[in-house]
C-alpha cells in the first residue's frame, strides 16, 4: 500500500513531533509534505486497485459535520476559515486516508503499532521529566507562557526562589521539571509533551488510551517479549497519568482498564479494575483543585448559555473563545455551543459510530477465525471508552488525535469487511434519538448544576 509511508510519517509527526527538537528543521512544512505524500500514495493505490471508494459507516456524518462547520464559520466568522478551516480540513482528510486507505489487518496492525510506539515515546519523555528535580525555567517577555522556556539549572521549590538574583532580570520564571530535549513541565510540575499534546490533560489521555493497544498485541501473540511490552506500556502510562496531575487522565485510565475487566468478569471484573487503578487514583491529582473546578463550572455554564442563545447555528466553528476567555473544556458542550443542535448531532453521530464499529464486532463476529477481529475490537472499544470519558473534560472535537482514532475505526471496519463481506454497522432512528435526547438531557442537567454551583460560590 503506497498510502502507508505518508500516513505513518504523518502519524509520527503529529504525535511525536521529532522535528520540534531539531532547530534547523523547525521551519520546514513537514505536515504539508507528509500530507501530500499520503494523498499521492492513496491515489496510486486507488489507480492500482489496492483500495476502492467503498464508504465506511462514518463517512456520511463526517461530510455533514464538516460542511456544517464551514457553513457556521461562513455565517458567523468568515475570516476564520482561512486558518481554522485549513487545519481542521487536514485532520478530516487524515481520517479519510486512514479509514479508506488502510484495508487489511496487516496494514492495520502496522498502523496501530506505530501509534503504540509514539505513545510509548511520549510516556517515556513524560516519566523521565517527572523524575527530575524542580528547577527554574526562564520565559522571555512576549513568549508564550506555556512554552518550554529555558531551564537555567537552579534548584527551586517555588517560582519565588527563581527571582532571587536571576540570570535574566527581564524574564518571567516558572519552577518546573526539565525533561529530555528541552521539554519542561507546566503548572508547577505537571508533565506534558509538545505540539498537539502540550496540555498535560491531553497528553495523559493520549497515553492512557494507548495502553489497550499493547494488550491487544500481547493477545495476538502471547510471548515474553510482548508481555514485557504490555507491562512497560502499562507502568509508563500509569506514571504519566500520575505525574501529569490530571484528574481526567485518572478516570480515562480507569475506564480503559474497566472495559476489559467488565467484559471478562462482569461486576467482579469492574471491582478488580478499580483495584488495579487504585495506585493511579491515589497518587494522581493535584493541589489547587477547587479553583480549577470552579473555573470549569463557569466554562460549562457559558457553553450551555451560548447554546440557549444560538440553538440553530451556535456561535460558529472555533468561535467559543470570542465569547469567553477560555474554551468549554467539554466536547459534549462545545459542539452545541459552537455548532447548534444539528452540529451537536452530527459530531456525536460520528463519535458514536466510531465506538459502534468495534462494539458490533464483539457482538456479531463469533466465528473461530474471527479471533483477530475480536481482539482488536476490545482494544478499540477500551480506548474509545477512555476517550469518551476524557473528552468530557477536554475541548477535543477538532483534535488530530480524535480524528486519527475515527480513521482507525473506519480502517478496522474495512479490514473486518474484507474477511466478512456481510458485516454491517447500521445507524437508525434509535441511534439518532439516543444521541439527540441524551446530550440534550446532559445540557439541561449542566444548566441547572452550573447555575446552582456558581450561585453558591
Amino acid at each position: 500500500m503506497f498510502v502507508l509511508p505518508g500516513l505513518l510519517a504523518l502519524l509520527i509527526f503529529i504525535y511525536a513531533r521529532p522535528f520540534d527538537f531539531m532547530p534547523a528543521l523547525r521551519g520546514v512544512p513537514f505536515l504539508y509534505l507528509f500530507f501530500g505524500l499520503a494523498v499521492f500514495g492513496y491515489l496510486v493505490d486507488l489507480r492500482q486497485g489496492k483500495t476502492d471508494l467503498r464508504k465506511t459507516p462514518h463517512l456520511g456524518w463526517v461530510i455533514a459535520f464538516v460542511l456544517w462547520c464551514f457553513f457556521t464559520a461562513g455565517v458567523k466568522a468568515p475570516a476564520s476559515l482561512a486558518s481554522d478551516g485549513v487545519r481542521f480540513g487536514i485532520a478530516v482528510v487524515i481520517y479519510f486516508l486512514i479509514a479508506h486507505g488502510v484495508r487489511t489487518f496487516k496494514a492495520f496492525e502496522l498502523f496501530m503499532g506505530t501509534i503504540l510506539a509514539c505513545t510509548l515515546w511520549i510516556s517515556a519523555v513524560c516519566v523521565h521529566m517527572g523524575l527530575q528535580p524542580l528547577e527554574c525555567v526562564a520565559v522571555s517577555p512576549g513568549e508564550d507562557q506555556n512554552s518550554s522556556g529555558r531551564p537555567d539549572g537552579r534548584a527551586c521549590e517555588s517560582p519565588v526562589i527563581c527571582y532571587q538574583d536571576p540570570p535574566d532580570p527581564e524574564a518571567m520564571y516558572r519552577c518546573e521539571h526539565a525533561g529530555l530535549l528541552g521539554v519542561t513541565s507546566i503548572g508547577g510540575g505537571r508533565v506534558r509533551y509538545v505540539g498537539v499534546l502540550q496540555d498535560p490533560n491531553e497528553a495523559s489521555m493520549a497515553v492512557a488510551i494507548g495502553v489497550p493497544l499493547a494488550f491487544a498485541f500481547y493477545q495476538r501473540r502471547r510471548n515474553k517479549k510482548r508481555l514485557a511490552l504490555f507491562l512497560l506500556t502499562f507502568v509508563l502510562g500509569a506514571m504519566t497519568v500520575v505525574y501529569s496531575g490530571s484528574r481526567g487522565g485518572q478516570i480515562v485510565f480507569l475506564a480503559t482498564i474497566g472495559v476489559y475487566f467488565l467484559e471478562r468478569y462482569r461486576l467482579k471484573g469492574l471491582i478488580l479494575g478499580v483495584v488495579c487503578a487504585l495506585p493511579v487514583l491515589a497518587l494522581g491529582g493535584r493541589s489547587g483543585g477547587e479553583e480549577s473546578s470552579l473555573e470549569r463550572v463557569e466554562n460549562l455554564y457559558v457553553g450551555v448559555q451560548l447554546f440557549k442563545q444560538y440553538p440553530v447555528l451556535g456561535v460558529g466553528f472555533e468561535q467559543f473563545t470570542q465569547y469567553h476567555h477560555l474554551t468549554a473544556h467539554n466536547s459534549y458542550v462545545l459542539a452545541p455551543a459552537e455548532l447548534g443542535f444539528f452540529g451537536m448531532v452530527a459530531w456525536l453521530s460520528v463519535f458514536w459510530l466510531t465506538i459502534k464499529v468495534p462494539l458490533t464486532v464483539t457482538r456479531t463476529v463469533t466465528e473461530p477465525e474471527g479471533e483477530v477481529a475480536r481482539i482488536w475490537a476490545m482494544a478499540l472499544l477500551s480506548s474509545m471508552a477512555g476517550m469518551a470519558v476524557g473528552i468530557f473534560f477536554l475541548s477535543f472535537n477538532y483534535h488530530y488525535v480524535l480524528w486519527i482514532y475515527i480513521g482507525v475505526s473506519g480502517a478496522f471496519f474495512a479490514a473486518v469487511k474484507r474477511h466478512k463481506p456481510d458485516f454491517r454497522v447500521t445507524y437508525g432512528w434509535k441511534d439518532f434519538l439516543g444521541i439527540a435526547v441524551g446530550n440534550t438531557a446532559l445540557l439541561l442537567f449542566l444548566l441547572v448544576y452550573t447555575a446552582r454551583k456558581l450561585a453558591s460560590g
